[in-house]
């Protein structure tokens, strides 16, 4: 990184100093993977590392005023960008890519920086990171496992389907397998799916049980 995104790196920490599901170390997953997508997809660096940087800053600021963090965010990077004299054309750019990034958040990304944004979000939502990150947002919000497969099945299932570049859906595919595999084995430990005993007879006779010690 020069030494203008280390500032915003630096600038977005101290914003993220919390932990939990969408601390800092979401984000600096999600600009790593924007360093990959980008690089095979063509994108303009100097439009979607910072994207990908400011992409979650608001998220507290969303628990404790209810304003969506893609826009609040938007607001705050178009904020400090122009406080840094940062090229407006691609303040413009990066503002949208952060407001379009979120999977609920009904605005389709327009340019491939936007979709890249998306497509990397999506990607640290699946595997065995997505997994991990969904049962702490369940831990954080007081739910158990039933609520956390419920989000699986939900959403996460669904991300593979919503990629837009073709670099970001071979890395889905095998994230997805992960997760399928995982709900599998989850939900046979779970007593969704446990095998029947087999019945008894002259082949398979019961033994009693071995008394406890």
């Amino acid at each position: 990184m020069d030494e203008q995104t280390e500032k915003m790196l630096e600038h977005v920490r101290t914003a993220l100093q919390g932990s939990g599901a969408h601390g800092f170390d979401h984000t600096e997953r999600v600009v790593r993977l924007c360093q990959v997508l980008g690089a095979r997809e063509g994108a303009d660096m100097a439009v979607l590392i910072p994207a990908a940087l400011f992409h979650d800053i608001a998220r507290s600021c969303e628990e404790e005023t209810g304003v969506p963090h893609e826009e609040a965010g938007a607001a705050m990077a178009e904020s400090y960008l122009r406080s840094v004299r940062y090229p407006e054309d691609r303040i413009a750019r990066i503002v949208h890519a952060i407001r379009a990034h979120r999977y609920s958040s009904g605005i389709a990304p327009g340019t491939q920086e936007a979709r890249i944004l998306s497509d990397a979000d999506n990607l640290d939502a699946m595997g065995a990171v997505g997994i991990a990150r969904t049962f702490m947002q369940s831990g954080e919000q007081g739910r158990g496992i039933a609520d956390a497969t419920g989000h699986f099945h939900e959403k996460l299932l669904n991300l593979k389907d919503l990629m837009y570049t073709d670099s970001a859906r071979s890395i889905a595919e095998q994230r997805h397998a992960f997760l399928v595999a995982f709900l599998d084995a989850l939900e046979d430990e779970m007593g969704a799916r446990f095998p029947a005993p087999p019945e008894a007879g002259p082949d398979h006779p019961r033994t009693p049980a071995e008394p406890s010690r």
